[in-house]
């Protein structure tokens, strides 16, 4: 395997995870606006990382349904 074509597919893969999770974090703000706000005033940031977590797994079920 030759290490030229390895970066662009690591760069395209990382890009992809980048993109995915700021999605999700944006429709978290529009969805739960509560959660967020209370997680980041309090300083807790749990409750924001589970919801995020449960919104990414919600699309992979919904994809995944598609397929």
């Amino acid at each position: 395997m030759r290490l030229s074509g390895l970066g662009p597919s690591l760069f395209m893969a990382l890009g992809v995870t980048v993109v995915t999770l700021a999605a999700a974090a944006v429709w978290l703000f529009l969805t739960d606006p509560v959660t967020v706000a209370t997680a980041l005033n309090d300083g807790e940031i749990s409750p924001f990382v589970r919801n995020l977590a449960s919104v990414l797994l919600e699309a992979l079920k919904g994809l995944l349904n598609y397929l």
